[in-house]
């Protein structure tokens, strides 16, 4: 049983706020009050449910899994809680505790409705309760998908050029060649490599060295095709996949971003503006290659590149 003390803090509670308590006081018999130690269940998941709780004062917390992790939600003087399983009559969906020594009423369910059909009053209550839950129970999930997205944006972005890294590069590439060379469709692979990276570095630091990294990454990227797919494959060197491109389109791609770089990815330093350049190895895909045997193919011609010159595009065929 309530005392007259704790009928008087109901009507206070937000399910009863502006209520006449006239027309749902004689309901209150049937309910009781609960006392809770701090640290001590009310409600575990998974366990059977049969009361809206409604908390006079002190402090609940909810949690989807364990109290080890971050709390759900978080419930004081007024609120309730149990809504849920009165709203599809299963079992209780998370833990509930008490943060602080609290003190609840335990509304029994069918008590609950017969206050529904007495009271309008409660019935907007209720509905608007459950309506605010469930609302914020969405947010919740979208910032969770959200947050889910920027973690596996994170895992494959290469942080300092923007571009995509090797582990996406691993997961993505043979997906895009098993679709062409299924449908028959021609796709090339171009390895683009700084040269001479490493007596850049040496001369002018590594943030230099950073610094052309990133514009060369950009200058790349900017110069593609939305099909084509680019990414950081380690050090100096860039991979790109042409999809839909044979060898004389791919050496014009080839041709056009070894142009753009050394063009616009120029660095001033206290020497000068020092002049970058990048050597491409160009490879179209042999029907039922691997990735793996494509790349050494592109390679080896940028290899070739690098004993030719340097600053310039070579083919595997």
């Amino acid at each position: 049983m309530i005392d007259f003390e704790d009928r008087q803090q109901l009507g206070r509670a937000g399910l009863f706020a502006n209520v006449s308590l006239e027309s749902v006081e004689h309901l209150f018999e049937q309910c009781r009050r609960v006392n809770l130690k701090r640290g001590e269940h009310l409600l575990e998941a998974g366990a059977p449910n049969n009361h809206l709780y409604v908390i006079l004062d002190g402090e609940l917390r909810v949690y989807l899994a364990d109290s080890s992790l971050p709390e759900h939600a978080v419930f004081g003087d007024g609120d309730c809680v149990g809504e849920m399983s009165l709203l599809d009559g299963q079992n209780a969906s998370a833990l509930v505790l008490a943060a602080k020594d609290t003190r609840l009423v335990a509304i029994p369910h069918e008590v609950l409705w017969s206050m529904v059909d007495c009271s309008h009053g409660v019935a907007r209550h209720l509905l608007a309760i459950m309506a605010g839950r469930m609302r914020n129970d969405n947010l919740a999930l979208v910032a969770s998908q959200n947050q889910s997205l920027e973690f596996e944006q994170a895992a494959s972005v290469d942080a300092l050029t923007g571009v995509h890294n090797r582990r996406w590069l691993l997961e993505t590439y043979p997906r895009a060649i098993g679709r062409c060379d299924h449908d028959g469709e021609p796709l090339s692979l171009l390895i683009a490599d700084i040269d001479l990276f490493k007596r850049f570095n040496d001369l002018f630091g590594h943030l230099a060295g950073d610094a052309v990294l990133r514009s060369v990454a950009r200058k790349l990227a900017d110069g593609l095709r939305a099909q084509d797919l680019i990414a950081r494959y380690g050090g100096e060197e860039f991979l790109i996949l042409l999809p839909h491109s044979g060898i004389d389109e791919a050496l014009l791609i080839a041709e056009r971003l070894r142009g753009l770089v050394a063009a616009g990815c120029g660095l001033e330093t206290g020497k000068g503006v020092q002049g970058v350049t990048i050597s491409c190895g160009v490879a179209q895909m042999v029907p039922g290659e691997l990735l793996d045997d494509m790349t050494s193919r592109a390679d080896a011609a940028l290899r070739r590149a690098k004993e030719n010159g340097r600053d310039r595009v070579e083919t595997a065929e």
